[in-house]
């Protein structure tokens, strides 16, 4: 409760109103509040009655008399009253630290200037601005440098020099296909002295399959993709990878992004929808499925659908959508009606399974079985029908078996049922608003619709919105969250960071852009190239932001440690599948094949037997399914395979806007002992000794730049020549040792293999290796 008259002494004590520019209630105020006081005074919680998300609510008189904030008058606000008071008892916020002079000063002054709220930085529309003049012109390659640059010019800071070309062409290769170069294309790379082999590299990297793979695993982490139902059963899903592959190749065919999200979040909806945008709304089935005996049907399609608004909330809206479930969200202007109404679109689209054909080849060779089971129940029919030929009635009866029986061994049509979303006509469930979110307690109806905070919302029939007016609305050219949430989440998958470093909360508690003009110009540029990702990520890896080094600099370790100015690039451990792929690459032993079912590679088996004992069995791939890229690992939801959960990959539960990047010893046991890098060092041992020539050296060298893109310096080299030294001594001396290390049966060579392992298993498990520089 405010009381004032007891407390007003202690304004004197706070600091004067700051004179200095004017205040932004967004970028100043807002965030004191929302840290300090929207818990207990904001959209959901009004304790005494204080609402202070809004204007009206915060200078309108209270119960006590009162009023928070008096527009002009920071010293007759109960609210700067309370935050300087030393009495604990009316000191807020209540058991908190205190507000810093600074927050306090800043405060004061936004009152005094009138204490006018502005829209969420957010929610603004977007606003393409030129790029500024820049004194250091010759530096910028694009507009993208010259927002950048006026940044670090106003902060005194200059840029990093750019990386050097090997270090350059890993980190290109690493970014857009997710696989190191090869020593061919560094070579090709670094002897190219023309004007455009950067952007004759980026363009061939674009274009390759392998983009979609990389650039797919990142979407599929937002679609919470996984093989399994998940919960206690956890059954397979043998048709998940079909949804998977068609991310593969719409972002290899560079689907526009408005697309792309039309057709995965309504597809079904398009007139004459095809096979393939049918399959885009599996987007939506990658939702859990709980099989478990008792389980109350109802109550998970339920929760499946608060999953489905609640993903496409963070996805496209970067939104926590979800804090509205219950209540209104305590931050964010999103009340729990608006959440209902999105839950609606979802509410009456059924789980459906789409029936698709098979192959020629399967086609033909279930027509060529169907005839031999056809000709086989022709013959017995006419025994049948026969009256001499059974004998006797139990002959007869036998027969008669017998035919039934074969009728149930007729060849299964080919083809594939695949989960996916379709639209319920026939009785419609009703949308309501859900007591805290208990399906059993339904209450007011609602109709699908929008968040009234963003833009206008116009369905094609006022009277049955649905999905596709959803999708229209989330790409509406009036919608500024979307294209900046998408550019956002594209400049941190080539930052390490994003502009916005809270990519799943664009909302009050999220951080602001650290260059929010830029922001709005690449989200307006994605716009302009016609939602082309590719055609944006060309833009920004042609920037000399983008291909400046990475290299710590001892003036910005205190200064900006965040390197939140961008005067380097960031180096970061690369994501756990290109762990195991860059190895394996390395090694030789990588499958490139593109698509297709997932597949089982080597499994500890102790894993096996504790994971994959009831409803289903690992078996271990053979031949080159045994060696294929992480992101076609069959992925259990309650067991995924530790190489990838070890290195912080999702498990398919709940959407993941962005990875967790951890360094545990459990990572350094992976891949120093793990069978499947073990396997790969003994790979790269053999590669080495055949492709590297007959000298130490040259053999390390090559290990090297098989692994690294590029040579040894002086003291690695002078290290590994140490180590490999050391390995033939011993490994000759431990016949049984070396064969055991090289994982062959010839004790010839056992000895020289086994040191070779030893050596470029420590290239493997180098800082560099693991790490985008």
């Amino acid at each position: 409760m405010f009381r004032i008259a007891s407390i007003a002494v202690f304004l004197a004590l706070c600091p004067a109103v700051r004179a200095a520019s004017p205040v932004d209630f967004d970028r100043d105020v807002k965030p004191i509040l929302a840290a300090h006081c929207y818990e207990c005074h904001g959209t959901d919680k009004t304790k005494a009655g204080l609402k202070l998300t809004d204007r009206d609510g915060a200078i309108m008189k209270l119960k006590s008399d009162a009023v928070a904030v008096v527009p002009g008058k920071p010293d007759a606000s109960a609210l700067i009253a309370r935050v300087v008071t030393t009495d604990v008892e009316e000191r807020m916020p209540p058991e908190k630290p205190a507000l810093k002079p600074a927050q306090v000063a800043t405060l004061k002054q936004w009152i005094a200037e009138g204490a006018a709220y502005g829209v969420h930085w957010a929610y603004r529309p977007i606003v393409r601005v030129d790029p500024p003049a820049v004194k250091t012109a010759d530096w910028a390659a694009n507009d993208i440098d010259r927002f950048v640059l006026a940044s670090l010019e106003g902060a005194g800071v200059i840029p990093s020099p750019p990386a050097d070309k090997a270090t350059l062409i890993r980190r290109l290769s690493l970014d857009l296909t997710g696989l190191p170069p090869t020593p061919a294309e560094v070579d090709s790379f670094t002897n190219d002295a023309a004007p455009d082999a950067y952007a004759k590299l980026v363009d061939r990297l674009l274009a390759s399959p392998h983009f979609g793979e990389r650039w797919g695993r990142h979407w599929l982490d937002k679609a919470r993709y996984a093989d399994s139902d998940g919960y206690e059963k956890d059954t397979p899903r043998p048709d998940a990878y079909v949804f998977r592959d068609w991310v593969i190749k719409a972002i290899n065919d560079d689907m526009p992004f408005d697309r792309f999200t039309v057709e995965q979040l309504a597809g079904d909806l398009l007139p004459g929808a095809s096979n393939e945008q049918r399959i885009a709304t599996a987007f939506h089935r990658q939702t859990l499925t709980n099989k478990e005996g008792g389980a109350d049907q109802e109550q998970f399609r339920v929760e499946a659908t608060f999953d489905r608004a609640e993903t496409t909330g963070a996805v496209w809206l970067g939104l926590t959508v979800g804090c509205a479930r219950c209540h209104n969200h305590k931050y964010d202007a999103i009340t729990q009606r608006e959440y209902y109404q999105l839950f609606a679109y979802f509410n009456n689209g059924d789980e459906v399974n789409l029936q698709l054909p098979g192959s020629t080849d399967e086609v033909r060779k279930y027509k060529l079985a169907l005839a031999e089971h056809n000709k086989q129940v022709k013959a017995i029919e006419a025994q049948i029908a026969d009256g001499k030929t059974p004998a006797t009635p139990a002959a007869k009866k036998k027969l008669e078996a017998d035919l039934a029986a074969l009728k149930k061994k007729a060849p299964a049509a080919p083809g594939l049922a695949v989960r996916v979303i379709g639209q319920r006509t026939a009785n419609p469930r009703p949308n309501t608003m859900l007591h805290r979110g208990d399906f059993l307690q339904p209450g007011e109806q609602v109709t699908p619709g929008s968040l009234a905070t963003l833009h206008a919302f116009t369905p094609r029939d006022p009277q049955k919105p649905d999905r596709l007016d959803l999708a229209n609305w989330l790409t509406s050219p009036a919608n500024p969250l979307t294209p900046r949430v998408a550019a956002n989440d594209i400049w941190q998958k080539l930052f390490g960071k994003g502009l916005v470093r809270t990519p799943d909360d664009f909302g009050v508690r999220g951080e602001r852009p650290t260059h929010p003009e830029l922001l709005d110009w690449l989200a307006d540029e994605y716009r302009r190239v016609g939602w082309s990702r590719k055609a944006l990520i060309r833009t920004i890896v042609l920037s000399s932001t983008y291909r400046q080094s990475a290299a710590y600099r001892l003036d910005l370790a205190e200064r900006d440690p965040e390197n939140k100015l961008l005067a380097r690039q960031n180096r970061f451990r690369v994501d756990g599948e290109i762990v195991r792929d860059a190895t394996l690459a390395a090694s030789g032993l990588l499958s490139r094949k593109i698509g297709g079912p997932s597949v089982f590679p080597a499994l500890p088996p102790d894993i096996a037997a504790l994971s994959y004992a009831n409803n289903f069995r690992w078996t271990t791939s053979p031949g080159e399914d045994r060696y294929r890229r992480g992101m076609y690992t069959f992925h259990k939801r309650t067991a995924p395979h530790p190489n990838l959960i070890s290195f912080d990959c999702p498990d398919g539960n709940a959407t993941q806007i962005q990875r967790a990047i951890s360094n545990t010893p459990l990572q350094a046991l992976t891949t120093l002992n793990n069978e499947s890098f073990h396997e790969a060092a003994q790979a790269l041992a053999r590669r080495t000794l055949a492709e590297g020539g007959p000298a130490d050296d040259a053999r390390v060298g090559h290990a090297f730049r098989l692994c690294l893109a590029r040579s040894p310096d002086a003291t690695e080299l002078a290290e590994l020549r140490s180590l490999l030294a050391s390995a033939r001594a011993f490994y000759t001396a431990n016949e049984q040792a070396a064969v055991k290390l090289a994982g062959t049966t010839k004790s010839s060579n056992a000895a020289e293999l086994a040191a070779w392992v030893a050596t470029v298993r420590v290239v493997l498990n180098l800082d560099e290796f693991l790490t985008r520089e």
